[in-house]
This record gives C-alpha cells, sequence and structure tokens, in this order.
C-alpha cells in the first residue's frame, strides 16, 4: 500500500507522515523537502521557485512527472507527503489535512521559534508574515496545479479521507488517521 498525504499548511502533514512511516516502518518521502532542494539549487528560495514555477512547468514536472510516478512503479510500502502525489499515484490511499490559515500560521512559527530558525530568507519573523507567506504559496500552487494538470489539490473530494485539525492535538490527530489507515489495511 502506498499511502499519500497532502494538506494545508501547518495542517500536520509533515509530523504525522514521520510518525506513520515509524509506526509502519516504511520509507517517508518527502515531495516538498525536493523542491526546497531544487530551489536551493538555483540559489531561490522555495517562494521565488514557486513563481518561476508559473512559467517554467519544469519546476513541478521533474519532482511530479518523473519522480513520483518513477517511485510509484518501482516500490510499494511506503509513505509519500505531496501536494500532487494523490494525482500522480492514484493508487494511494489519499489523506488530506486541513486546518484554519491562521491557526497553521500559528503553528508553523512556533516551530520556526522551537529549532530557532526564523528564516530570514522569507522574513518569517511573525506568525503574520508566515500567514501571508502561506496565502502566496496556496495561490502560487493553485495557479500552477491547475495550468499544468487541471487539478485542485486542495479540494477535499480528491481524498480518501479527509480531517480538519485545526482543534485537534497531535495525538488525536494521529489517533483518527491511524484508525484509517488500520481499517484499510484490513481490507487489503
Amino acid at each position: 500500500m502506498i499511502i499519500s498525504l497532502s494538506g494545508a499548511p501547518g495542517s500536520g502533514k509533515s509530523t504525522i507522515a514521520s510518525i506513520l512511516a515509524d509506526k509502519l516502518g516504511w520509507p517517508r518521502y518527502y515531495i516538498g523537502g525536493l523542491r526546497r532542494e531544487a530551489a536551493k539549487k538555483r540559489g531561490l528560495t522555495l517562494e521565488e521557485y514557486n513563481k518561476l514555477g508559473e512559467s517554467d512547468p519544469n519546476t513541478d514536472f521533474e519532482v511530479d512527472e518523473k519522480y513520483q510516478v518513477e517511485l510509484a512503479k518501482r516500490e510499494n510500502n511506503f509513505i509519500i507527503e505531496g501536494r500532487t502525489s494523490w494525482y500522480f499515484i492514484p493508487q494511494s490511499l489519499k489523506i488530506y489535512l486541513d486546518v484554519d490559515l491562521e491557526v497553521g500560521a500559528k503553528r508553523i512559527f512556533a516551530n520556526l521559534k522551537e529549532k530557532n530558525d526564523r528564516n530570514e530568507a522569507r522574513n518569517l519573523d511573525s506568525w503574520e508574515a508566515v500567514l501571508e507567506s502561506n496565502k502566496k504559496r496556496l495561490a502560487s500552487d493553485r495557479l500552477r496545479y491547475n495550468k499544468y494538470y487541471q487539478i485542485d489539490v486542495y479540494n477535499p473530494q480528491n481524498y480518501d479521507f479527509y480531517l480538519d485539525t485545526t482543534n485537534l492535538d497531535q495525538e488525536r490527530v494521529f489517533q483518527a488517521v491511524d484508525e484509517f489507515i488500520q481499517n484499510r489495511l484490513k481490507c487489503v
């Protein structure tokens, strides 16, 4: 089984993907990390790389069509975290975690402060700055993915399981996601 995780910024995707991978003993692939590496190689921030992607489809194609499709052909039993993973790996169990934009921004900012990572390249020195950055990212994602693939990655109807994490702690989010997955594994 392949489990694809997507969702809004600050919804807990990365945390839950890591916990699931540990629990199941499966590898975890993080598409956002690949995009960040590609941006860094070009001397760009992720925000700048996403902006470039609005006119250069290769910034998305190399990760989406090449990496994800090929990975799903080669492997099974893994977790993949990415906005388009549900689309490029249609046989995956598709999970979407949502969160109120303000709450998500506050979570991200708290995490940055905890890591003492102010991310100066994007001037994220407050949760309000994170919120504005997230809004730009969401708009860029919607534009690119609609333009190149005619999909809305933020539409909950594209997923097998949807969970709003706004008022849930990490443990409750994991319990809900794990219960859904365990029920699906019983049916396989």
